[in-house]
């Protein structure tokens, strides 16, 4: 099969010695509820072989998981008008500085611990020491997604939460499809691993090397499955 790569992004990677092609796989808009093994059948079963690894954006895992909170659902407060004011945008987005990302952070930390992270991550600034505020309110928050719709319109009006279970989501694909897989929160600006296969025998910091520069992309390319094969190595007689 042909590998191919989002506009501006390139399919091979070199890491430790080793290359790695990696395919940008385009799928349908998934639904709130839609079963994430059924999308993972349709699109990566085909193509899949063993030894690969199957790069799987967290937002389609969530969203399968009907992990959403609503604009509807919310009431933005004081609290969540004031500190988000001092949020400074990133390429990324505004994360917290969104109001309704700040209300929903409040409603899952809890306000005192809200305020202590701002009160903290402002500290840690002036030092220049940044991320402090995430590090204080955790991964919920870090990694909520939504509210904006500049890719999606749909999306302005929903927020998306961190896929619950993604280990056990993991698992769970390679039983059923015998894919080894790995849930990935990533972005331009960086890449974490959310979970993964306990059959991948790669440890986060190897994985996030492979996919550092982010294939999937960052805007609406909609290609949130990434096929990660090693390419192998030539010899001088087989050329």
């Amino acid at each position: 099969m042909e590998f191919i790569a989002n506009p501006g992004k390139k399919v091979d990677i070199e890491v430790d010695g080793k290359v790695f092609m990696r395919h940008a796989i385009k799928s349908h808009f998934v639904q709130a509820g839609e079963p994430y093994i059924d999308v993972i059948e349709k699109y990566v079963s085909p193509l899949y072989e063993p030894g690969d690894i199957l790069s799987i954006s967290e937002k389609i895992i969530a969203i399968s998981q009907n992990r959403i909170i609503y604009k509807k659902d919310l009431k933005v407060g004081f609290w969540a008008k004031f500190l988000s004011k001092f949020v400074m945008k990133t390429p990324a987005g505004y994360s917290v500085g969104n109001p309704l990302k700040m209300q929903v952070a409040i409603n899952l930390c809890g306000l005192p611990k809200v305020i202590y992270a701002a009160i903290r991550g402002f500290l840690g600034k002036l030092v220049g020491k940044r991320g402090v505020f995430y590090e204080i309110v955790g991964p919920d928050v870090s990694g909520l997604d939504g509210f904006y719709g500049e890719a999606y319109a749909c999306y302005a009006d929903m927020g998306i939460l961190n896929p619950k279970d993604p280990d056990k989501v993991c698992d769970n694909i390679k039983q059923k499809l015998g894919i080894d897989s790995m849930i990935v929160d990533a972005n331009d600006l960086g890449v974490e691993i959310l979970g993964k296969c306990s059959d991948i025998s790669y440890d986060d910091t190897f994985l996030k090397r492979i996919i550092k520069d982010n294939p999937a992309g960052q805007s609406s390319q909609q290609t949130p499955l990434i096929l990660i094969r090693e390419k192998p190595i030539i010899s001088d007689e087989e050329q």
